[in-house]
């Protein structure tokens, strides 16, 4: 099975969506490392180096 940024993103999203409803306290965090992943991800993908 081949996973790509497109399928990755939906699943990073609704984890962090949990975790937010679960604890309010951690948005900052997860935003930043929400922002992080996509970034890195897109970086990677767009030089054509993706390890998944």
């Amino acid at each position: 099975m081949e996973i790509n940024i497109v399928s990755i993103q939906p699943i990073v999203a609704l984890i962090a969506g949990i975790l937010i409803l679960v604890m309010p306290r951690l948005l900052n965090y997860i935003v930043a490392i929400y922002l992080i992943f996509i970034g890195v991800m897109g970086l990677l993908g767009r030089s054509g180096h993706m390890p998944f």
